[in-house]
């Protein structure tokens, strides 16, 4: 018994060191992420890439000019104009180049840091597996498993993404970014050694509800990111369209024009979001299984239980929005991030704040 014992200890104390290696590399990652968006900046393909895709795409207008001795046909390619404001129901303004600005130096860094995020990931994969085996269970049952867990979970989406060839390269700064935030918070505030959990706890729904929770918050996190820039790309597309308007500054032209339109953007935060809806709706109605299995209700208006529904209503209605004339773009942009805000909050406040059946693992 006691060797079994110093053997789980060992594990955790693996996975300790497993976590704090994938944070180190994740910071050298954040700094190629950095590296690729500053070298990409200095690009003129970063600056002018709208119009360059624009011009490629339009055809040709040839005019026939006629001579004293005759006709001679001259062809002449007019530059046609650049239209930076999407309208509905089309996407009129050219995706950017990426974090890299079409530069080689830049795209150089780039896949550095998405081969230091790969290492990076199958560290932290492996500390959550070693935390698995030193507890014998599924590991998330605190909030320093969820959050490990979490973190693994949105960057292997990302990767995932690119896997499938999806222009999201440009995620990585903001991702990595946020994950090392999140270790840093599970590793200093919210530890908690390796333990058994209570006798609730010990089914087969933690594995099916809480995987489910963390891959849903996983995703709408990305889906979070997509909206917070579709809204600043958005207010540029507005600005550039607006001859009378103040026109952004250098710093946020370098950034944003890199970045896919804000149609595209739009719409990979509503894809994603559309996606895993209902996946969240199958999360809790496992919820409340697991409850009548361990509590003997389905449904007792504990804290957990409410602000589930309350994100669940939330992304509803962000849904809604997408589908009702007068609440497409910006309006179900921000109804998407209050959603977001929501699970956050249910998962942070509603832990550490409030009391109910759900804070038996304390943190």
């Amino acid at each position: 018994m006691n060797l079994a014992a110093a053997a789980n200890e060992t594990m955790a104390h693996n996975s300790n060191l497993l976590v704090y290696s994938a944070m180190a590399v994740y910071t050298l990652a954040f700094l190629a992420h950095m590296a690729e968006w500053v070298f990409g900046s200095r690009s003129k393909v970063g600056r002018t890439a709208a119009a360059l895709t624009v011009q490629a795409k339009a055809p040709a207008t040839v005019s026939v000019q006629a001579g004293a001795s005759g006709s001679t046909g001259t062809a002449v390619l007019e530059r046609p104009k650049v239209v930076t404001r999407s309208v509905a129901g089309s996407r009129d303004v050219p995706d950017g180049p990426g974090a890299a600005g079409g530069t080689e130096k830049g795209d150089l860094y780039g896949r550095i840091a998405i081969s230091l995020t790969v290492l990076a990931w199958a560290l932290h994969v492996c500390g959550v597996i070693t935390r698995a085996l030193s507890v014998q269970r599924a590991p998330w049952g605190n909030m320093y498993e969820f959050s490990t867990t979490f973190a693994a979970v949105a960057v292997g989406l990302f990767l995932l993404l690119l896997v499938l060839k999806k222009n999201v390269r440009w995620i990585g700064l903001p991702l990595v970014t946020t994950v090392l935030l999140d270790l840093g918070l599970a590793v200093s505030v919210l530890y908690t050694a390796s333990d058994q959990l209570v006798p609730a706890l010990h089914s087969y729904w933690l594995w099916i509800h809480v995987s489910c929770a963390i891959l849903c918050g996983a995703a709408f996190y990305i889906g979070a990111v997509a909206t917070v820039l579709f809204l600043f790309r958005d207010r540029h597309e507005a600005k550039l369209a607006d001859p009378t308007g103040k026109q952004p500054g250098a710093f946020a032209t370098s950034v944003l024009e890199r970045l896919p339109s804000a149609a595209s953007l739009d719409k990979l935060a509503y894809r994603i979001n559309a996606t895993f809806f209902p996946l969240w709706t199958f999360t809790i109605i496992a919820g409340a299984i697991w409850a009548e299995a361990a509590w003997g209700r389905y449904w007792g208006w504990d804290p957990k239980e409410v602000w589930s529904f309350i994100t669940w209503v939330a992304y509803a209605a962000y849904l809604h929005a997408r589908a009702t004339a007068g609440w497409k773009g910006r309006k179900a942009a921000w109804l998407g991030l209050i959603a977001i805000v929501c699970y956050l909050f249910n998962y942070y406040g509603v832990n550490i704040f409030v009391t109910g059946l759900h804070s038996y693992a304390g943190v």
